[in-house]
């Protein structure tokens, strides 16, 4: 297992979609013992706090259907430099959430140094509505839109003005709520989708054997981990703000981590929609710590 320098950064941002409590995650996975676990296996981990995140009430923005855009966009735009700064001295950033629309501050930082990045979107949706095709307006379900460079101009342009990752290059892992407008972009950007039917047919072994195998044949020079605990069966992670049934499992979670820690991809992670609210006993902040445990090559021998 290889040592990494491991920078943890709290994103406390819940404007991305319309249930409250999701910013209070990063102190809920801390709470967890994620530091103490990561560090526990070998790694040395430095806890950067939290991106600031200024207050406002849930409205729309003068000029857009897009819910809270200006405090999406200046929390992201936030992120993206500090993502950067971490990634330029060497480090490998863990962004614990917050909503998933975090996730475009995340890779907008990664653009910086990874021209060919990878990316597993490991999420029970698919993230990859537009304001033309969101039926809600919430920017959660749209930061893997606008990190291809597709929605809202300031959104796909935050931080810099390119597209931030290759849609050939993103693998969506455990999708199971794809609305209609997302599922024509998946076939016209040729985004590869391991739906829950291939997890049940195939297995998870198989799933991430061929995942593994796709990132390599595509050369990348980075692989991005991003994960929604919805990806997860709610059994497991009960704490989330849009729940989907038939997910993921626990045991078919950790594996896949085991086999991402095995490949010697990864080179970046978050872990998002932890929802303390809504969760019970702190059981979805405490998976999300185990996995971070796979992920990172803990053992059990």
């Amino acid at each position: 297992m290889k040592q990494l320098d491991i920078s943890i950064i709290g994103v406390p941002l819940d404007f991305g979609q319309s249930r409250r409590g999701v910013d209070m995650g990063p102190s809920a996975i801390r709470y967890a013992g994620a530091v103490g676990r990561i560090e526990a296996i070998g790694h040395q981990v430095t806890d950067e706090g939290d991106i600031p995140v200024g207050a406002s009430e849930h409205k729309e923005h003068i000029e857009s259907t897009l819910k809270n855009l200006d405090e999406v966009i200046q929390a992201n735009t936030a992120l993206a430099v500090k993502v950067a700064a971490v990634v330029e001295a060497g480090k490998f950033p863990l962004v614990l959430g917050g909503d998933h629309s975090i996730a475009i501050g995340t890779l907008a930082g990664l653009s910086d140094k990874y021209s060919n990045l990878g990316v597993i979107w490991y999420d029970a949706h698919a993230d990859l509505n537009t304001a033309e095709t969101s039926p809600s307006g919430n920017i959660h379900g749209m930061p893997l839109a606008a990190s291809i460079g597709l929605g809202h101009e300031d959104l796909v342009n935050l931080y810099s003005k390119k597209q931030k990752v290759k849609p050939e290059n993103v693998i969506i892992i455990g999708a199971r709520s794809v609305d209609p407008g997302e599922r024509e972009l998946i076939k016209e950007q040729g985004i590869k989708v391991y739906t829950m039917h291939e997890i049940d047919r195939d297995g998870m072994t198989a799933v991430m054997k061929d995942a593994i195998a796709y990132l390599r044949s595509r050369n990348v020079d980075g692989v991005h981990l991003s994960l929604d605990l919805d990806g997860l069966d709610p059994l497991y992670t009960p704490g989330v703000g849009t729940p989907v049934p038939g997910g993921i499992s626990y045991r078919e979670s950790h594996l896949a981590m085991e086999m991402l820690e095995d490949s010697g991809l990864v080179t970046s992670a978050e872990f998002v929609e932890v929802n303390p609210i809504l969760d019970e006993k702190n059981k979805t902040a405490d998976v999300a710590v185990g996995l971070m445990g796979s992920l990172f090559g803990e053992k059990l021998l």
